[in-house]
């Protein structure tokens, strides 16, 4: 079916004459600006009741959009279902603006304007949208760590739009930390972690809410600490708060988005035994006991390229956007390495331990043990 394709001025001229012209972008797509005079319906909406829209069959109309494409189809569609006299703008509010037609601001509120102008790219993702957009809104994150990796992964998370982040760290910045915990600044030295990382979040985005707790994290806190939260990041630096956070992740049923780092080489996984019992494995199926300490040692011991820590909080950031959205297929079941100088990547598969005694199917959970004593028999 031939569908009526007008030129830009020529829409411009019967528009001028009383013609309805039609932007059927998404809400988010005209915050950018749409041609003066139209009225915005979304396709979908649009075409999901035309006759609510459109009363009148032989009425004219004129649709636009981004490019032409959009439009063009929702004209067929409309043509289809009986409507005579429906035209096309070629080339949408792109050639709009090339030939210099006057363009107007859909009337929003700020809350508005800031969330279509702060995610629009975003928003032009198929995978996110608006919906996913305001799913992100609502989302509430526990950041276990202001350092080098609660630092990228925070700023990320907070840039992403997620709603409520939950740092807890009890440490103070110090000026060795500068060269990887970018969230810090030489201003920041002496501070606490969590005051110096809500502040520069905020900064960041002042749409969102930056819980800061500066605790120790003990078996007594963590299952406060979980309270409301969807997602848990670990951004801690030793074994007793690792095998902490996975046993309280598998109580409370939350993913677990795990990273470790030293020297050149890191490693990055997601635990999400707790909602998949006996399918997904949690951190005591790849380490059922921690490693000696001579084979772990700590960025203080061993150093740090500054950058890594980088890698792989955004690499976590990513999966938790991931988890948040139900997109994508996240790194549960598997370990990404990576070795920095190299650049090197490899994957391991990680299976559910049948007998682990923390997340084996139908296991009552145990109860929470003494983590520090736990790790000192392992070495």
């Amino acid at each position: 079916m031939s569908i009526c394709e007008l030129t830009p001025e020529q829409a411009r001229a019967r528009q001028q004459n009383g013609v309805m012209l039609i932007d059927v972008r998404q809400a988010h797509e005209r915050a950018g600006g749409m041609a003066d005079g139209a009225l915005g319906i979304a396709k979908d909406d649009l075409l999901a009741d035309p006759a609510r829209h459109l009363p009148c069959l032989d009425g004219e109309v004129m649709l636009i959009c981004q490019s032409g494409k959009r439009s063009s189809d929702a004209a067929a569609v409309l043509a289809q279902a009986g409507y005579t006299q429906v035209a096309s703008v070629a080339g949408g509010t792109v050639a709009w603006r090339v030939d210099g037609l006057p363009l107007m601001q859909p009337a929003l509120n700020a809350e508005d304007r800031d969330f279509y102008d702060r995610y629009s790219r975003h928003l032009l993702l198929p995978q996110v949208g608006e919906a996913g957009q305001r799913l992100l809104q609502q989302s509430r994150v526990l950041v276990l760590g202001a350092g080098g990796l609660g630092a990228p992964a925070g700023f990320y998370l907070a840039a992403a739009g997620v709603g409520h982040l939950r740092i807890v760290d009890h440490d103070v910045v110090e000026r060795s930390n500068l060269h990887r915990q970018i969230v810090h600044t030489e201003a920041s030295v002496g501070q606490a972690k969590v005051a110096s990382a809500h502040a520069r979040l905020q900064a960041l985005n002042p749409q969102i809410q930056v819980e800061a707790i500066r605790e120790r994290v003990t078996s007594d806190n963590i299952d406060a600490l979980m309270d409301g939260v969807d997602v848990v990041l670990d951004g801690s630096d030793n074994f007793p708060l690792r095998y902490l956070l996975n046993d309280a992740c598998i109580k409370h049923a939350k993913p677990l988005v795990y990273a470790a780092i030293e020297r050149f080489d890191g490693q990055v996984s997601v635990f999400d035994a707790g909602r998949h019992r006996g399918q997904a494995p949690c951190y005591r199926c790849l380490f059922p006991e921690p490693p000696p300490p001579e084979f772990a040692p700590n960025c203080s011991e061993a150093g740090v390229l500054g950058v890594l820590p980088g890698l792989a909080g955004v690499m976590q950031a990513t999966e938790v956007l991931k988890l948040l959205l139900d997109i994508g297929e996240p790194l549960t079941g598997r370990l990404l390495r990576f070795d920095a100088l190299q650049m090197r990547f490899r994957e391991t598969r990680i299976t559910a331990d049948p007998a682990c005694p923390v997340c084996a199917p139908e296991r009552p959970f145990p109860g929470y043990i003494d983590y520090a004593a736990f790790c000192s028999q392992g070495a």
